[in-house]
Order: structure tokens, then sequence, then C-alpha cells
């Protein structure tokens, strides 16, 4: 804005005396007004010519369209400028991101509301990446990533429910609390322990890299978390260095980087086994939500009872199933198609035997009339008789017969006892 806006001179407000004409004159009776001040600076800030600066981008926003953003930072010391621009250097400054080093040119300028100096940017080129921070880290992510230190298969799974998490951050850090309450909102049992480290400046590097040492040495701690708030690209130098990189790659306990904003990156983003954009994220991703775990649980607790409840229905019903059955509601009906089948058998077998007696009588009937009629009692009973000798031999012929010879004669009825007289032989 100009100098003049908003701006009500001092001269022309009412019911006030006049004020000193030099800085040199005011008491503390009769003082500046801030606005006043505001104004001499900027008078002063007007008179000075246009510059050429080089520098470092840190911050830039281009979001909007025809407005430009930049936060410049010294190539070697810790001393920052703001520059904005419109218009044509908007549209130039464009394809610049964080990290570049770039020349700009300007005239210097005071925005009286704040009070805040920044430089009004109309021209702006690429000064040349070499000897860039930006360069330097890609530079040395390109090292990192050649040895394998980056690679998908060295990433470790997060313990699912953790007991106890070590948190790296800065002393009285708002990402401690976040990290903090934000875990306890969603998993109250879990415990802390907590390293506090630089997070920026020369100590950074050589803090981190020993708190990362200590928490994975600790048998207690489940998970590392390294986190710090938002800020500047040389604000999270420290988080790029190789040293960090490599104590973060050789911890055998799982590590989230929880570095700055969803913008901001570090090389430790690409070396942890998990990446948070923020420090809350972090807290959101380490833990479960112990209502979400509760409403699993009552789910799977249901999907149970309904199918407990299923197989004792099923189950109840195969019972009633077998119970209902006629062969144990009316046990004899089992038996019945048994005993039809015995007693079928039995009678078929009684006729059977009844038909082999019949045929073995008559047979023996038949033998009996045959043995009776060819038997020797039958000719006696038609009146012959059977004459032995008196050594038993049955006389058949005169010849073999002698007078004098006994014989013996067996009728029907009775036997005689003979002696021959005459024998007719022919």
């Amino acid at each position: 804005m100009t100098w003049n806006q908003d701006y009500t001179p001092p001269a022309a407000q009412p019911n006030s005396k006049p004020l000193p004409r030099l800085a040199g004159e005011t008491t503390a009776d009769n003082p500046w007004p801030v606005s006043l001040l505001s104004e001499k600076f900027h008078m002063a800030v007007e008179r000075w010519p246009s510059v050429w600066v080089a520098g470092q981008i840190t911050q830039i926003n281009t979001r909007r369209q025809g407005s430009a953003y930049i936060t410049l930072r010294d190539d070697y010391q810790d001393i920052a400028l703001e520059v904005n621009g419109f218009g044509q250097f908007a549209a130039a400054a464009t394809p610049f991101v964080q990290g570049d080093r770039v020349i700009i040119h300007g005239k210097p300028n005071l925005w009286m509301k704040r009070t805040s100096l920044s430089l009004r940017g109309d021209a702006i080129i690429a000064a040349g990446a070499g000897g860039s921070l930006k360069a330097m880290i890609d530079e040395l992510r390109k090292k990192l990533k050649g040895e394998g230190l980056f690679d998908a298969d060295r990433k470790q799974p997060l313990p699912e429910f953790p007991h106890c998490i070590g948190l790296v951050c800065a002393p009285q850090a708002r990402a401690e609390g976040d990290v903090i309450t934000n875990v306890r909102l969603r998993w109250p049992v879990v415990d802390f322990k907590v390293t506090h480290v630089h997070v920026q400046g020369e100590q950074c590097p050589s803090d981190v890299i020993k708190a990362i040492a200590q928490m994975d040495a600790d048998p207690d701690v489940d998970v590392i978390i390294v986190a710090r708030g938002g800020g500047a690209f040389e604000d999270l130098i420290g988080f790029s260095d190789e040293g960090v990189v490599r104590a973060a790659a050789a911890a055998h306990t799982p590590l989230i980087s929880a570095i700055g904003h969803e913008d901001d990156w570090t090389l430790l983003d690409l070396v942890a086994d998990l990446r948070a954009s923020t420090p809350t994220d972090a807290a959101k991703k380490v833990v479960p939500d112990v209502r979400e775990q509760m409403q699993l649980i009552n789910v799977n607790i249901e999907h149970m009872r309904m199918r407990i409840d299923a197989t004792v229905n099923n189950e109840t019903r195969l019972i009633e199933g077998y119970a209902n059955r006629p062969s144990l509601t009316q046990p004899l009906t089992m038996l019945e198609p048994h005993q039809r089948l015995i007693d079928d058998a039995r009678t078929r077998m009684r006729i059977g035997l009844t038909r082999i007696l019949d045929d073995a009588s008559l047979t023996i009937e038949k033998a009996h009339a045959s043995l009776t009629a060819l038997s020797p009692q039958s000719t006696l009973n038609r009146g012959y008789a059977v004459v032995q000798g008196a050594d038993g031999h049955v006389i058949d012929d005169a010849n073999v017969v002698n007078t004098g010879d006994q014989l013996t004669m067996t009728l029907k009825h009775g036997v005689i006892v003979s002696e021959v007289t005459t024998v007719t032989k022919e």
C-alpha cells in the first residue's frame, strides 16, 4: 500500500497540540504517535534506490494469481528478506520453487500498517543451482538413494498397538503437545519417553543423532517419532544432515518423520519408515483410534453372536429332525420290516422242510415196499421154506445133499430140523 492510504496526518487530528518537527525535539510530554514515525520511515525508504539482490528462496507463494510472496535468505548468514511483487513479477516468479537461488531487482518498500520493510520486486532471474542448499541436499539425496537407504523394502511396519512411544522434539514445542495430546485422545493407555533436542541450528544434527540412538537402544520404546513444527527451508536443514539420515536408517525401531507441514520436506522423510505430514498427522498414524477399535470389537462380537446363534439353531433343527424321526418316536417300526422278513423266512423254511420230509417219507415208503416185496420173509409168507445145511449155508441144489445130512428148514412160522432119507439128483 502507499504511504498515505488509511492514514490521517497528525496535524489534522482534533484536540492535539503541535507535534515536534524533528525526532530530536520529541519529549515524554510531547511524543510522536506511531503513525507519524511510521510515515517518517516510509518517506525515508521511498528515497532509497532500486537494487539487485541475490539469495536463496526459502518460502514462495504464487497461489494467488497475479501476486508473488517470497522469503529470500542470505547464502551465508541467517538473515532473510521479504519480497513481494505483482503482475509481470508474479508471472516470472511462478516457475521457481523453494531452495532455488535467484537474483531479484526491486525497490525497498515499507508497509505502514505494520511498519514492515520488504522489497517490491519487479524482475527475477535464476542465479544457478551451484552451491545452493537445495542443490547440496539434492546431491546428498542422490548419493544416499544410490546406497539403497530409501528403498521400500527397508521400511519397517509400525507396531499396531504400541505400548511406549519415543518422541524426539524441541523443549516446550507445540509439536510435543500436538503429538501427546492427539495420541492420548486416540489411545489413552500409551506411554511416552520424550527427548528434547535442538531442532534447528548447528546443534540440531548431533542432538537428533544422539536422541535416535538413545531411543533405539531403549527396549521399552516400540516406535520413534521425530517431530518439529513448520519453518523456513533453512530451518529444517538439520533434518537433511547425512548423519541424521544414516542414524535413522540404522535404527531397528520403526521411525516416523513428522517435520514441518505438508509442503515441507527433508531427507529424513525419505529414510523414515513412515512420513507424516505434520506432528498431528503422526499422532493419528502411530496409534489406532480407541473408538474405532471398540466399534470394530463390537461389530465382531455381533458377528460372533450371529454365527453362534446360527450354528445353535442349525444344530437344534438337526436334533429336532432326528428326534421326530419315526425310528425314535416309534422304535418298533424299525423292527417291523426285519420281523416280516424273519416271519417270511420261517414260513418259507417250514414249507420247505415239510416238503423235504414228505418227499423223504415217500421215498422211505417206496423203499420199504420194495424191501418188503424182495425180503425172504415175503417168500416164506407165500408158503416157501429156506433150507440150510448143517453149516448154515442155504441149500439150493440137491446135488450137494447126501442121505443122512441134517437139514434145517425155516418156514413162515417156525423152523424144522430133519434128516435126509432120500435125495433125487438131476
